[in-house]
């Protein structure tokens, strides 16, 4: 098996590095309350999909 001659420099391996970093989370805005939450995924905040009531959230105080 063949072994590397001589390290790769810093800037070698930050340029290879520098499409790593995350993206963040895409958020859409719900309908009826207009709080952010994740698409195609029901409101944690006021329970609606798609204008129907899926979910039972209980208040908080």
């Amino acid at each position: 098996m063949p072994n590397p001659k001589r390290r790769h420099s810093v800037r070698r391996t930050s340029n290879r590095r520098a499409h790593d970093a995350l993206s963040g989370v895409g958020l859409s805005e719900c309908p009826s309350c207009h709080e952010k939450k994740l698409p195609h995924r029901a409101c944690p905040h006021c329970g609606t999909y798609k204008g129907r009531a899926v979910l039972d959230v209980k208040e908080q105080k």
